[in-house]
């Protein structure tokens, strides 16, 4: 598989992410509309639920390893977030640069709490750092497509996405219940990666050119393949070839259960 971006860099995207959702935020003419791909929320719900998430994830970098996570904030609940536009501005540049703080203090190497604890992906501050450029990029486009305008995320962000959502939410250690197969994903970018579904669990690895194509060959680029991962887009706006059944059943597959 590729190198995975530098912490630095990671640092820059989750800043760059954050920035974007909050002028999405500013331009949006209401923020009681409901946004389309988070059906149950309204944009201010969204911006709070984007506040206190990144709050709590600076309380769990900074609780180190073995601990237990804080509780969940509610955005329907007592709410947290200024209504003030400018106020809640602020105070979404203040939540993310607690998550910042609290990160280039651990390091990218420090043990933490995950939610991902059977996946390919390492238990680290490092890890929820990746993670999070992905939730922030994705929240950004909801914002956007509430507004009439959704963007594409930006490449850099959407290739590292594709590994980071396949080695982190796709791949377990919980043996695959199903029959054994291969999905092949491949990025407009030039990147590929393949899963392995089978009774060792579910394993991401790069996938060379020249491979015989797996049982699913799903191709698109890489802000096409995330949005779709997050439930954003539809199946059918990739390019499918073979037995999409194993994707469907990896999509609705709790390993946890």
């Amino acid at each position: 598989m590729q190198k995975i971006l530098e912490f630095p860099d990671v640092l820059r995207l989750i800043e760059e992410r954050s920035a974007a959702f909050r002028a999405a935020i500013a331009s949006a003419p209401d923020l009681d509309v409901r946004v389309p791909t988070c059906p149950d929320w309204t944009l201010r719900e969204l911006a709070q639920h984007l506040g206190d998430g990144r709050r709590r994830q600076a309380a769990v970098v900074t609780a180190g390893p073995g601990a237990e996570p804080p509780a969940r904030t509610d955005p329907k609940g007592a709410p947290t977030a200024p209504r003030d536009r400018g106020a809640l501005d602020a105070w979404l540049a203040a939540s993310t640069e607690s998550m910042l703080g609290a990160l280039r203090e651990a390091g990218p190497d420090r043990g933490c709490w995950t939610w991902w604890g059977r996946s390919q992906a390492p238990q680290t501050s490092g890890a929820v750092a990746r993670h999070q450029v992905q939730e922030l990029a994705v929240h950004t486009y909801d914002v956007q497509l509430a507004g009439g305008a959704a963007q594409a995320l930006p490449a850099e962000v959407a290739v590292d996405g594709v590994e980071a959502f396949l080695t982190t939410v796709a791949a377990t250690s919980v043996p695959w219940p199903f029959e054994p197969a291969t999905i092949d994903l491949h990025a407009a970018e030039g990147r590929s990666w393949r899963l392995t579904l089978d009774a060792g669990g579910v394993r991401c690895d790069g996938l060379a050119g020249g491979a015989e194509p797996g049982d699913l060959v799903m191709r698109g680029t890489a802000s096409d393949l995330v949005l779709y991962f997050y439930a954003r887009l539809p199946m059918d706006a990739l390019e499918n070839t073979g037995d999409t059944g194993p994707m469907e059943q990896l999509a609705e597959w709790d390993p946890n259960a």
